[in-house]
């Protein structure tokens, strides 16, 4: 399975000045996958997985050089352990916060060896002890994006011929409706490379649904591991309602009139840290950077992956691949999930994205832009919506508020088109916009 981030693994691997890695992102996102299938690149591959080998914790108790790590470490994962020559990968990393510490001593004093460490739920680690600064560094990941998607399921060159494609101009309709066809593919299965895996192998949606099923049971056994026991209703209440309120604004009234407002905020909190859920925070977009000017009162949310939000509301995703134009004008705020999460996937994978929105702020103003991001080093409003029409008063409204802003992107299943300074891009394509560095074709 092509992930966009192994290319960024081979350039780290023949590195002077490496530094070990923490990959950070929610569970299931195929994160240790990854590390895996990068091992076979190595002459050794030694895994240490607190979770599955929970006595290895020990190791990591005293002395934390590497020079007394490794003996121990090898003989426990009956693994040779060379600068060089081996991949240490350290997985569920979170178990040991010991293990977390001695990631700034295999920078210091055993630069060699190659050291990569994950956790799903690591964030709640490096909040209580921190990460040395310059010693260490994160990669976030997040589920496949639809362009990994189309490699996945056997597409890729319709990836190609879409990067060569001019983005002012249409595409023929055969491929068009390919692409929109493969789209609706994706919000069935979405992005979670175990559903991915169970589609290619059965095409049998109700076996992918099963997969999706068992996740959100996964994400939910995982509540009791970051919430307090009398705190877990509320983060069950936050994790079912935002799926139920994107695309508006998030208000703790609308998710339980009847619970304290703290109690749902950091019940959202802990979820976001999780990974399974991202806010969408205002932003006045003046200038840069984007997060300048925002109000914490002012925000939406999306979940991680389109097909698991509609998991959590009960929708029936095998729609999409019956009649996927149908049922995006059916569900539309859909598609402002899906971008949001495409947006995440192409984002620069060295830093933690934050998503943001546009609001008209003065009174009776009923402006909004689904998104805001930036392209080129410009300010530009993305605007979403479900079918091939709507109206786009909102973005021109902001492109005519906003002087930093020359142009604008309309994300739906239009073909490609641009019309003075709005350009009308598929759902299929934003990676074509966004995506910081293309997947090789080869």
């Amino acid at each position: 399975m092509r992930r966009k981030i192994y290319s960024y693994l081979q350039k780290w691997k023949e590195s002077n000045s490496r530094k070990p890695l923490l990959i950070r992102g929610a569970r299931q996102v195929g994160k240790s996958y990854l590390v895996k299938q990068f091992g076979k690149e190595f002459e050794y591959f030694a895994e240490v997985n607190f979770e599955l080998m929970p006595e290895l914790v020990k190791i990591f108790e005293n002395d934390l050089q590497p020079q007394t790590l490794i003996p121990k470490i090898s003989a426990a994962v009956k693994c040779r352990i060379e600068p060089g020559r081996t991949l240490l990968f350290l997985d569920e990393i979170q178990k040991s916060p010991q293990a977390v510490t001695s990631l700034r001593y295999f920078y210091e004093l055993m630069p060699d060896l190659h050291v990569i460490a994950a956790g799903s739920l690591v964030d709640f680690i490096v909040e209580k002890i921190g990460i040395p600064v310059g010693r260490v560094r994160n990669l976030y990941m997040y589920p496949l994006s639809f362009a990994e998607f189309l490699f996945a399921t056997d597409n890729g060159q319709l990836y190609s011929y879409i990067q060569d494609h001019d983005n002012t101009k249409n595409i023929d309709d055969i491929f068009h409706n390919r692409l929109l066809s493969i789209l609706g593919e994706y919000f069935a299965v979405g992005g979670m490379p175990e559903a991915v895996i169970k589609w290619n192998e059965t095409k049998n949606i109700e076996d992918v649904r099963n997969v999706h099923n068992d996740l959100i049971d996964t994400y939910k056994q995982d509540f009791s591991k970051y919430a307090r026991q009398n705190k877990i209703d509320f983060v069950e209440t936050v994790f079912k309602a935002v799926p139920r309120l994107c695309g508006e604004k998030f208000v703790y009234s609308k998710v339980d009139a009847g619970a304290r407002s703290r109690d749902l905020k950091n019940a959202f909190d802990l979820l976001e840290k999780a990974g399974v859920i991202h806010s969408v925070v205002h932003s006045a977009s003046n200038g840069l950077p984007l997060g300048a000017e925002t109000k914490s009162s002012f925000f939406k949310a999306i979940f991680l992956d389109v097909a698991l939000s509609q998991t959590v509301l009960g929708i029936e995703t095998g729609d999409w691949i019956f009649n996927p134009a149908q049922t995006i004008v059916n569900k539309g705020v859909l598609a402002e999930t899906f971008v949001g999460t495409e947006l995440l996937a192409y984002s620069d994978y060295l830093s933690k994205k934050q998503l943001f929105y546009w609001v008209r702020e003065k009174k009776g103003a009923n402006a909004e832009v689904d998104y805001v991001d930036v392209f080129e080093g410009k300010i530009v409003p993305v605007e979403v919506k479900s079918g091939t029409s709507g109206h786009l008063k909102s973005i021109h409204q902001f492109l005519k508020e906003k002087g930093n802003s020359v142009e604008g992107f309309h994300f739906s299943e239009r073909n490609f088109s641009k019309t003075d300074n709005l350009y009308s891009i598929p759902l299929y394509a934003i990676w074509k916009i966004f995506e910081k560095e293309k997947i090789p074709s080869g």
